[in-house]
């Protein structure tokens, strides 16, 4: 049964008839009888009165210097911009018809006034309620929180729609029914946000239905009950399907919360100090959610000195964490029990060999290894000593902006042959206090673009020769993602350390080959 409608005439009362003398400057005058000097006084007046409002600052002008001065001449640039297409909106509507309907309607205008009350309680909210889960995640988490400021401007898409259903379902011909599209409202605000705002915008949009029911006398009509009735329980089951959602997001938080707990106890963070050096580290995992892989790095302090370990096993992602748990612990434990780097790298040699004749799959026997390169940094000698299992070789930063690339004589990789001490070779380079040597793996150096470019790490690091150890991998870091635009197809991991102290005159030559001696 089609409602019927008793709509308002289209002719507003009579308004009051403005008669041309009332323009006139008195009576006897003209259009033109205003003496110039008065006429003068009056626009300099009024120039006063618009310099003063300018810049006496309104509503608009707090919430912009606000925004500027807490976050930004960014952020406040994007306040203004806000603002102006507010102003824009507000102009399209004058012209379109609904501002003139809200003119005319007291009614419609009484629907907008609660919408807008209701949208800052919504407001409030979403920035104040929440139970304490909400808060802690969004205190320990700053994307959390831009996330939150997003959904909070979305929120205005759902209750706009419910405004402009509702005003336009007043001028529409009497066949055409608008209000089923309030059922949008609800659908669209569950995507975004959670139970609790979907079902006060579901409640808008039921109390937006009454409302076109009562203004046309059928809200007590079977049709417009039944649509009511549909909404309310569309809208129910939009707020059940959030409460689902946010139970498996917050089972998938704990879990995610334990694989990175597990994570981060395979893989210690590095001390920002130790000893004269200064050390800051960095790791890109391939696989998304994943904060570790077949990269490695570990670092302990020995009677006289830091030994540091950098390595990479074959594959990449979780699949390769076994092999990198082993390495990590072999170093940790045998660091301090061997007096020279030759005899350390057999004994992790001889770890990883074990392990894979225990736990390498069939099919892949003989295939798996690890890359690594051994560093020993004495506290009382200017010099750096390493052995490199197929490792590639650090980069040496000088303050004079110089590049070195110290020369090594690799041994073969971990868990290709046994071997003994006298395989490796020491290889000696000078490392003077303002020195910075930059650690990597493979996953760096073989980055490629789209165009399949590597990346080209040692021309991008002589830019950056006079940054600190955090800033160095800071820029790395982002000019990586920026040559791979944001997806790395192998792990990557860098360690970037500088020596700290007093320089000394003259250099250390590097020497290269220094065998075992026992």
């Amino acid at each position: 049964m089609l409602r019927q409608r008793a709509r308002p005439g289209k002719t507003r009362p009579g308004n009051p008839t403005v008669h041309p003398q009332n323009f006139t400057g008195g009576e006897g005058r003209g259009p033109g009888g205003c003496e110039d000097g008065r006429g003068l006084v009056q626009l300099v007046a009024a120039a006063g009165v618009l310099a003063v409002l300018t810049v006496v600052p309104g509503p608009d002008m707090a919430v912009v210097t606000k925004r500027a001065l807490a976050c930004g001449w960014r952020d406040g640039l994007r306040t203004v911009g806000g603002i102006t297409a507010g102003v824009l909106t507000w102009g399209v509507l004058t012209v379109a018809g609904p501002a003139a309907v809200m003119a005319a309607s007291a009614a419609a205008y009484t629907v907008v006034k609660l919408v807008g009350a209701a949208y800052l309680a919504c407001s409030s909210g979403v920035l104040h309620g929440g139970n304490v889960e909400d808060v802690k995640a969004e205190d320990s988490s700053a994307g959390m929180w831009q996330l939150r400021r997003s959904n909070h401007a979305l929120l205005l898409i759902p209750i706009v729609l419910i405004v402009v259903i509702t005003a336009v379902d007043q001028l529409v011909p009497e066949d055409v029914h608008l209000g089923p599209l309030l059922v949008i409202a609800p659908a669209i605000t569950a995507s975004f946000t959670g139970a609790w705002l979907t079902g006060v915008i579901g409640t808008l949009a039921v109390a937006a239905q009454a409302y076109i029911g009562w203004h046309f006398g059928v809200l007590f009509s079977r049709n417009v009950l039944v649509q009511i009735l549909a909404l309310t329980v569309l809208s129910a089951l939009s707020v059940v399907f959030c409460l689902v959602r946010e139970r498996r997001q917050r089972q998938l938080a704990q879990v995610r919360s334990v694989a990175e707990a597990a994570q981060h106890g395979l893989l210690w963070p590095l001390p920002e100090r130790m000893g004269s050096l200064q050390i800051a580290c960095l790791y890109l995992a391939a696989e998304d959610e994943a904060k570790i892989g077949g990269d490695l790095y570990a670092a302990t302090r020995i009677a006289g000195g830091v030994r540091l370990m950098i390595g990479d096993v074959r594959g990449k992602g979780l699949s390769a964490i076994g092999e990198a748990a082993l390495l990590l612990g072999a170093f940790r434990e045998a660091a301090h029990r061997h007096a020279t780097l030759p005899d350390l790298a057999t004994t992790l040699d001889h770890s990883v060999t074990r392990y894979l004749a225990d736990f390498e799959p069939t099919a892949e026997a003989g295939e798996r290894f690890a890359t690594m390169l051994l560093l020993e940094l004495p506290d009382d000698e200017h010099v750096i000593r390493m052995i490199s299992c197929g490792h590639p070789p650090p980069l040496l930063l000088s303050p004079n902006s110089a590049l070195t690339v110290p020369g090594l004589h690799p041994a073969p990789p971990l868990g290709t042959t046994e071997t003994g001490p006298e395989a490796y070779a020491i290889d000696a380079a000078s490392f003077e206090p303002g020195d910075t040597l930059l650690l990597y793996t493979d996953g760096v150096i073989e980055a490629r673009d789209r165009d399949g470019r590597f990346y080209p790490l040692e021309t991008r690091v002589a830019q950056w020769s006079k940054s600190g150890p955090e800033s160095l991998l800071h820029h790395i870091h982002r000019d990586l993602l920026a040559h791979t635009r944001g997806r790395l197809n192998d792990d990557a991991a860098l360690v970037a350390l500088h020596r700290h102290g007093h320089r000394r005159h003259g250099r250390v030559i590097h020497s290269s080959g220094f065998g075992h001696t026992p």
